[in-house]
């Protein structure tokens, strides 16, 4: 494969690196070639049609588009529509089915008794302190201290401490609280699963709008390609946009960095609803699954057969050469990742982004907006200096005018 007459090589076909190769074919003019090992693009967004049920599923998991950025949403719009679809996620535990996020609902269903905003407010506010006192320390040292210091002792035990230990395979009192976030907890009955301003499914599905964002003719994309071979034919003019692993890139001089990673489990029912709803998540320890995913439910405007397609989604640490999905980020994951930054200034034609190569965990939009940021800020910049480096070699173009 010759990438000589490509201006830019883009290594991941993801968000995050079609965003950047779509900037570049239509702002700069340039041209770019799209690299992914996989033979599909897309990314972990790749949606495809179970040939058994015709229903769209998401091989990587259930994938919702939702923002709160107007420049993001308006961006994403130039490639599809949206239905008004609108997120809800159940959990099962000890045989009942609780509303998640935790909402009012949640909170009365857990005690067992109707109560307002204000007695549920005071309720978990108790349980926190009563946990805080038993302890003797205000401080949070783990992940179990924070959730239960942000939803009470009740349901933490009930939704969240057997779900955790499944999906990190790790007792909570031994993670860091920086793993679980803030647990969003509304004293209304408000049931959504995300609280964005904008929220839908891309009308024709996921890989459709990357198809679209990739059919500019100065986009090549070559698939079932590992950069790595090849990486050797790039030249210091040539911009690299690198999404794979960035451990990977230095060959894991530094260590390898902790990922958690989910197997999949497909299932074909004869039925026309296996569940009832696109997502449930399974809290109790015993149950081996973390949740399950139904995707017809994704896009109850289609008229589907009387078959349905599921996923059983199993969480565990991820090996070499497994998908990583989840940044475990310890403290020595912190620590080799600024080790891999220093590194990095020794490769200034590689710009690092997406998921994997700046080591977080990033949603849809997340990866989108970056791209575009990384665009302006970097990629721009980078031809900008090339000009002006290629102008003091060899003196100002002339024009043809001029000449």
């Amino acid at each position: 494969m010759q990438l000589d007459h490509f201006d830019v090589v883009v290594v991941g076909a993801g968000f995050f690196g079609a965003v950047i190769a779509e900037q570049v074919a239509n702002r700069l003019g340039r041209n770019v070639c799209v690299l992914d090992r996989r033979q599909h693009i897309g990314g972990n967004a790749y949606s495809e049609v179970d040939p058994e049920s015709g229903v769209e599923v998401h091989r990587y998991g259930t994938h919702i588009f939702h923002t709160n950025s107007e420049v993001v949403w308006r961006y994403l719009h130039r490639f599809t529509d949206f239905t008004d679809y609108r997120h809800r996620v159940f959990t099962v535990a000890n045989g009942r089915v609780y509303s998640m996020p935790i909402n009012l609902a949640t909170v009365c269903a857990a005690f067992g008794r109707i109560m307002t905003p204000q007695e549920a407010r005071d309720m978990i506010a108790a349980e926190a302190r009563a946990h805080t006192e038993a302890h003797g320390a205000s401080d949070v040292r783990n992940l179990e201290d924070k959730a239960i210091a942000s939803v009470g002792r009740t349901l933490y035990d009930l939704l969240i401490r057997g779900y955790t230990r499944k999906q990190w395979q790790t007792d909570p009192r031994e993670l860091s609280a920086d793993i679980i976030g803030r647990l969003p907890v509304r004293f209304t009955f408000d049931d959504r699963y995300f609280a964005d301003r904008y929220e839908g499914m891309p009308v024709d599905g996921y890989t459709a709008i990357f198809r679209r964002m990739l059919s500019h003719p100065r986009i090549s994309v070559r698939l079932g390609v590992d950069y790595f071979g090849m990486a050797d034919r790039i030249t210091p003019r040539q911009l690299v946009i690198y999404t794979g692993a960035i451990d990977r890139f230095f060959e894991y001089r530094c260590g390898h960095l902790g990922w958690r990673t989910v197997d999949l489990a497909r299932e074909v029912h004869d039925v026309a609803d296996f569940q009832g709803a696109a997502v449930i998540n399974y809290a109790d320890a015993d149950v081996p699954f973390t949740r399950i995913h139904e995707f017809r439910h994704l896009h109850p405007e289609r008229s589907h057969a009387p078959r349905t397609t599921i996923y059983r989604e199993y969480s565990r640490f991820a090996g070499r050469d497994d998908e990583p999905y989840y940044p475990i980020n310890t403290a020595a994951d912190r620590t080799m990742l600024a080790s891999y930054h220093a590194m990095t200034a020794s490769h200034p034609n590689v710009i690092f982004g997406g998921r994997l190569g700046s080591y977080k965990y990033l949603d849809m939009h997340q990866a989108i907006g970056a791209a575009l940021k990384t665009f302006e800020h970097e990629v721009e910049p980078f031809f900008q200096g090339a000009r002006q480096r290629d102008a003091a070699t060899h003196g100002p173009a002339l024009s043809p005018l001029s000449a």
